[in-house]
This record gives C-alpha cells, structure tokens and sequence, in this order.
C-alpha cells in the first residue's frame, strides 16, 4: 500500500494540490470495498440506496422514533457512560469528514482557478462531474452516520434540544434533495460543512479524552459563518436561475443547474439554520456575558462582596472603642468580628 501512495507523490501542482494525486488511491479503496471502481459509480434517482423520497422519509421517521421513543425509555434507566464508543465515533468522523473535504479540494481548485466561480456553482460540467457526483452522494450517506450523535445523547441521559434534533434530520433531507435536484452550487455549503465538522468532531475527542478546549465558542461563530457565506452563494444562484428563467428584463448571469424545487428546499433549510444558530449562539454566549457572571478563578465576586463590607472597629488595650474614652461603640467590642469571604 505504501509503495501505491508513494507512485502518486509529487511537487504540489494545480491539479495535485496535496503533492499526492487522491482521487487514484480512493478510486483503488473504493474498487476494493465496491467490488467496482469509483470511475463506473452513476447515481440514479429511484435505483441508488437511498435516492427516494420514500426511502429517506422512512430514514428521517426512524430516527426520530429512536431518538423520542428511547429518550422516554431512559428515563428509567441509569445513564450510560460510552466514552470509548463517544471517542471512536468522533474520531471515525473527523477523518471521514477530512478525506472528503480533501478528495473535494483536489476536483474542484483546478476548475475555480481555469473557469471562475460561476462556472463551477452554476454549470454542471463545474459542478455536477462524475467524480463529484460520488463525493456528494457519500456527504449524503455520511449523514445517516451522523444520526449516531444523538444516539449518544440519549443514552447518556443528556437534553435533546430542538436546534440538534432539527438540524440533524433536515440536513439529511438538504442532502437529499440536491443530489436528485443535480444541483451544482451544492459543493460550497458541503465542503464548507465538511471542514466545520473537521473542527467540531475534533473537538468532541479530544473533549472525550479530558482535554480542556477553550475555544468551543469559535466553532459555533464558525457555523454561524458557514451559513452566511451558503446563504449568499445559494440565494445568487438561486437569483439568476429564476430571472434568467421568468424575468429576463432583470439583471442575471444566466442559467444555473438544478431543479426549482431543489432552490427552494436549499433556501428554506439553510435560512433556517442561520436564524437558529444565531439564536442558540445570543442565548448561550450573549446572555451570558449579559448576566456579569464572573469569569472562573478571576476573584472579581469576591472583590466586590469585600468592597461592600464595614470595617470592624478596633479595640485599643484601655478598652476604648476608636479612641472613646468611654468605651461607647456601633458595634460590639467584645464579641465576633465580621469577616470577609476569602478572594
């Protein structure tokens, strides 16, 4: 095997541009899982695994079935602990989300930099070839995998919350429908998605080993600008599709790939997840800051309950109080002194 690799190994180039040319060595695994290469892979509506409606309408059910129904069984039940399953598992993921994201890198930098955006978002020669094709219809497989995710949560006797839930099953279903509705722009948000997922299952195994990462609150503004940047790339291809098509008096680059049903379900779910990420990130993070709880270990609640505390009088050795010749005080001389709470 190591001897394969190193036949593919050179000087970094446009069409290589990891030094090592990837699609081969998937095309040689993927042969050997298959039983055919990569190369003779068609997706067909009605025919692939999973490329009907009824077929993810049944997956999406089953999930939610799961996930609500043993959500009430667990309930009496003891929790289960899984970290080594919860480890394997986010590790599995972020390697699978890195090879996809660099097999999508290597087929889609030669066309960006030799024929423009346009070209690769709007025309299915950019982005709509036989290898991308794969790669999007195993993104879409790679989904069902992540259903596993809220497995673990409900097992572990954690919260389901609506944006998990939600996010889960409706991206399967985004999936879905641009892969039958051949549309190109598909790759931005993909690879896009693939490489938060990098960070993000990264994060959950080394958070499943006992690291502490201090930096979960950029990955959830690096979701957030994910879907700022698929929101703009989809609402313009979305923009010149229906103008080109209906008002040819507007301003339009012309036509783009894909079915109008597959514009509208892409525009409906990734609006959705803007608002809803936005959302969780004001709750979690702003509402916070909003509060004044003190950052750990900085000593500030301490300072400011000692700020507000009255020194206690002291008591000379004649028994005077502050300096009264006759003993008189605001507070007891001879009983307990008030103490501040250690800082």
């Amino acid at each position: 095997m190591a001897s394969e690799i190193l036949k593919h190994v050179s000087t970094p180039t446009l069409d290589r541009p990891f030094g090592v040319h990837l699609w081969p060595l998937f095309d040689m695994g993927f042969e050997k899982v298959m039983g055919y290469p990569a190369s003779e892979f068609t997706f067909a509506q009605n025919v692939t695994p999973l490329s009907t409606l009824k077929e993810t309408t049944m997956m999406l059910i089953t999930y939610y079935v799961l996930i609500f129904g043993g959500r009430e069984v667990m309930k009496k039940l003891p929790a289960f602990k899984l970290n080594t399953l919860f480890m394997i598992h986010n590790l599995v993921l972020t390697l699978v989300s890195g090879i996809l994201l660099v097999l999508f890198i290597e087929q889609l930098l030669p066309t960006l930099v030799r024929h423009g955006v346009f070209y690769t978002i709007c025309d299915q020669r950019g982005g709509w070839t036989q290898p991308l094709i794969i790669l999007y219809y195993l993104n879409y497989l790679n989904k069902y995998v992540e259903f596993i995710d809220t497995i673990f949560l409900v097992l572990k006797k954690k919260p389901l919350t609506f944006l998990h839930t939600y996010h889960h099953g409706a991206t399967a279903l985004l999936c879905y429908t641009q892969l039958i509705g051949v549309t190109a722009v598909q790759w931005v948000p993909i690879t896009i998605n693939l490489l938060v997922h990098v960070v993000m299952y990264w994060y959950y195994f080394q958070s499943a080993r006992g690291v502490r990462i201090w930096w979960k609150k950029y990955i959830t503004m690096l979701q957030i600008l994910q879907f700022v940047i698929d929101v703009g790339f989809i609402y313009f291809a979305s923009y010149t599709y229906f103008t080109s098509a209906y008002f040819p008096w507007l301003p339009n680059m012309g036509k783009c790939a894909g079915e109008e049903f597959a514009a509208m379900a892409g525009i409906g779910i990734i609006s959705s997840y803007l608002v809803l990420f936005i959302s969780f990130y004001i709750a979690t993070y702003n509402k916070a800051a909003k509060s004044g709880r003190p950052r750990r270990n900085t000593g500030q609640k301490s300072l400011v309950e000692m700020r507000n505390f009255e020194i206690p009088p002291t008591t000379p050795a004649n028994g005077s109080v502050n300096g009264s010749a006759n003993g008189s005080a605001t507070g007891r001389s001879n009983g307990p002194v008030t103490r501040s709470r250690k800082a």
